[in-house]
């Protein structure tokens, strides 16, 4: 009863807390802990991404690298990715096979 006395007398002073209550000041820190450790997560997942984007980057010039190559020896690049049939461009009607 003292402590609720004590405290109703400041009240009726004016005086205002100093500090939130044990149970609120755990409330506050796991919340900030929790969401300091979700923005460390995602900057994580962000520098992976970044990271596969370079080598999604990379990827593509190494295909167009194939792709030049089969334009030059073949007269297109146009390849089927399942068997390697070479898919030449038709001309009048008939494809054009290079032996």
């Amino acid at each position: 009863m003292a402590k609720n006395t004590s405290k109703k007398i400041k009240e009726l002073k004016g005086i205002k807390p100093e500090k939130v209550t044990k149970e609120q000041l755990e409330k506050i820190q796991d919340t900030v802990d929790r969401i300091n450790q979700t923005q460390l997560n995602i900057g994580q997942l962000e520098a992976r991404k970044h990271q596969a984007l370079h080598f999604v980057a990379s990827y593509n010039d190494q295909l167009k690298k194939i792709q030049d190559e089969l334009q030059e020896q073949y007269g297109t690049f146009d390849v089927s990715i399942q068997d390697g049939t070479i898919n030449y461009p038709k001309e009048n009607g008939e494809v054009n096979k290079k032996d």
